[in-house]
């Protein structure tokens, strides 16, 4: 009689729940769908840099190791990046990243970061040259001038790299 009562009291307990459960909305949880830009509708400076916002933190997958003003990454902070880093130098950090080992020189003794950057030119992130471009307007917005212009998005074929040409020369890479 014991353990009719036991079962009882589970399956009642089991229908409660149960019940409850389904009374609960279900949302279907999807991807997000990637985002597409027209290069046609590019028209500022500020077009640019709030393309390449939305792909740092979306499709470039930058924000999983990168941040912004705040320590504690896995990778560098970007926060005033701009001020300090030609657009050259950018893109072959995101283009070649084992060229270029960057070490915290803030603490007492140099450390590593713990994550490698990937590259995001190639799958699985695979970002365009376009999508580069923006990605790198954006990195330069923080904290310094933009040198990406508009008119670069419809000019298919030119490199980034080859675009800031006459610029100054990037830091000196690991090993030189």
């Amino acid at each position: 009689m014991y353990l009719l009562r036991v079962i009882l009291f589970v399956v009642v307990v089991l229908s409660a729940f149960s019940y409850i459960a389904l009374q609960i909305p279900q949302e279907v949880s999807m991807p997000p769908k990637p985002e597409k830009f027209d290069p046609q509708k590019v028209q500022t400076k500020s077009d640019v840099v709030e393309i390449g916002q939305k792909i740092f933190f979306g499709k470039g997958q930058c924000a999983l190791c990168h941040t912004i003003g705040t320590d504690g990454g896995r990778c560098p902070n970007l926060e005033r990046v701009g001020m300090r880093l030609n657009r050259e130098f950018i893109y072959e950090t995101v283009t070649q990243p084992q060229a270029y080992v960057k070490l915290d020189f803030d603490q007492v003794e140099p450390k590593k970061f713990p994550a490698q950057m990937p590259v995001i030119n190639k799958p699985p992130i695979g970002l365009n040259e376009q999508e580069l471009l923006a990605v790198i307007s954006f990195v330069q917005s923080l904290g310094g001038k933009v040198t990406i212009e508009p008119s670069e998005f419809l000019a298919p074929g030119a490199s980034p790299a080859q675009a800031g040409a006459g610029q100054e020369k990037p830091v000196q890479k690991q090993g030189a």
